[in-house]
């Protein structure tokens, strides 16, 4: 058994490393450029919504509080007709993306635990390379990648963009998985 605390060099390097790739990927790389599209009429749909004043939060249209409703004519006919959609508003204003990069490295830091944990409960100190990065690599993959799959499956997310967010996610966990088995402790 190999305890979290003396995994806490690979847990770091692999959490910075993996920050490292997401955003030359998200930034250099072309390919998430298809991942959302622009919408028709893109002005009109703006001035429109614009006027309900959203506040941020999700929203689902057309949206039924209970069964009940949701087995009526009118919310029937409302599905019938369409469209149909889930709507996410953010704050009006530049995007902020100092918040949602210190979530993402705290979020690769979890990842990095949990694989630690996991790994550390499963091997011995003195293992081979190639057993840490088995278990480290498939627990890091589970953790940045597999429950991306359930927006595709639920709310109808591209499974051309959740592929390539499983394709990103098996780099994360290719590196994590590295790190891991370079610095896993000797007998």
């Amino acid at each position: 058994m190999v305890s979290i605390f003396s995994l806490w060099l690979p847990i770091v390097l692999s959490a910075v490393a993996v920050f490292i790739i997401s955003s030359f990927i998200h930034m250099a790389l072309p390919y998430h450029k298809s991942d959302f599209k622009k919408l028709p009429s893109e002005n009109e749909i703006i001035d429109a919504l614009g006027k309900f004043n959203l506040p941020e939060g999700e929203y689902m249209f057309p949206y039924s509080t209970d069964s009940k409703e949701r087995n009526s004519k009118e919310f029937k006919d409302k599905m019938n007709k369409g469209p149909l959609g889930i709507l996410t508003v953010f704050p009006s204003g530049q995007m902020e993306m100092s918040s949602s990069l210190v979530m993402w490295f705290v979020y690769c830091l979890i990842v990095g635990i949990m694989a630690a944990y996991i790994s550390g409960r499963a091997l011995t100190p003195g293992v081979t390379y190639l057993s840490v990065f088995r278990f480290v690599g498939a627990t890091s993959f589970i953790g940045y990648g597999l429950a991306l799959m359930q927006d595709s499956i639920w709310y109808r997310r591209s499974w051309a963009t959740t592929v390539k967010n499983l394709f990103d996610a098996l780099i994360y966990a290719l590196f994590t998985a590295g790190f891991f088995g370079w610095l896993w402790p000797a007998i």
